[in-house]
């Protein structure tokens, strides 16, 4: 009887970090592309970033940049020892870093690629891809020291960022004090996309406004802006939630920025957050092709810890869907 439970003993010893998972890494199969053979994650290749070797260039928005940021720290914390670069220099000129220079993997966007876009890319001998991986509630903001301004409808800030020159002007009972206007950058997707929505196009009035600084660093906006009870500005929304101690966030036709007004699309700054691509690139640099794989498969899961909201799980399925048209033949 003691002999059966000693072999029963040793055999429960075997068995029980395999039942755990403690073989697993033991066990597992990774390809030249550092997928795991016969697992797919979120619809994708699983993939171990343990097992993913060469450098990644990412260039482009200022937006984008704290969620490529928190993404290529945390394939790094799962294992990449690579080097990931994060450029942040405005949506203009990283699309123009990877279409017209070829310097870059993939470009950050707070905007969709122009057509023009992908023709230089194209001259190239590069196909942009489209992957969206979060939205932005676009934040306007002034001084935590500012007590008159809470909210304010879509043809007043087209009147605060351009023809006004003092808030008075705006609203009789706001003070008559000059407006100090904090914008980002020509270069910039926030930029670009905050003319099409307030000045239909036209940046003419917000750039010939009286007290404006343009920068392509949204941390000097915010120091900008919380400087002054006078100051107003706006960037991408994780800026603001970095900073609410110092700024407040104004509501905007009565609606207020959050993960449900964004959602619904009732928001009405809320811009969709992208990343680009092309597949020869991918095929070529398996490390690159390996980190937008493992971008779109974990991304939901920190989005919100910089202060962005969680793309559609449609435009999610959509992106993986391209993911895995262009990587064909290799998984």
């Amino acid at each position: 009887m003691k002999k059966i439970l000693l072999t029963l003993l040793l055999v429960s010893l075997i068995i029980l970090p395999v039942a755990a998972g403690g073989s697993t890494e033991q066990t597992e199969t990774v390809d030249a592309y550092g997928w795991i053979e016969d697992q797919m994650v979120n619809g994708l290749p699983g993939v171990n970033p343990l097992k993913v070797t060469g450098n990644i260039v990412t260039a482009g928005s200022s937006t984008v940049f704290p969620l490529s940021e928190r993404m290529a720290e945390r394939f790094s914390e799962e294992g990449y020892s690579g080097t990931i670069t994060v450029d942040s220099i405005g949506s203009g000129a990283g699309f123009e870093r990877f279409t017209v220079a070829g310097e870059s993997d993939i470009s950050n966007a707070s905007r969709p690629i122009k057509d023009k876009e992908i023709a230089q890319a194209k001259t190239i001998g590069r196909n942009p891809i489209e992957f969206k991986v979060g939205t932005d509630a676009l934040a306007v903001t002034v001084s935590s020291k500012n007590t008159f301004v809470k909210d304010v409808t879509l043809e007043e800030l087209a009147q605060i960022f351009g023809s006004a020159v003092y808030w008075s002007d705006v609203r009789p009972q706001w003070p008559k004090e000059e407006i100090m206007r904090f914008i980002p950058g020509t270069d910039s997707g926030t930029f670009d996309y905050f003319v099409e929505e307030i000045f239909d196009k036209d940046a003419t009035a917000m750039l010939s406004a009286e007290n404006v600084q343009l920068s392509e660093d949204d941390n000097i906006l915010v120091q900008g802006v919380k400087g002054s009870e006078y100051a107003i500005g706006f960037f991408g929304y994780a800026y603001y939630v970095e900073n609410k101690d110092v700024l407040n966030v104004l509501d905007i036709e009565g609606i207020e920025a959050s993960e449900d007004t964004v959602n619904a699309g009732v928001y009405p700054l809320a811009r969709p957050l992208f990343l680009y691509s092309d597949a020869s690139i991918m095929k070529e640099k398996p490390q690159v092709a390996a980190f937008i794989n493992f971008y779109l498969t974990y991304v939901t899961e920190e989005v919100t810890s910089v202060g962005y909201f969680p793309a559609s799980e449609e435009a999610l399925s959509q992106g993986r869907a391209s993911w895995l048209e262009a990587m064909e033949g290799t998984y």
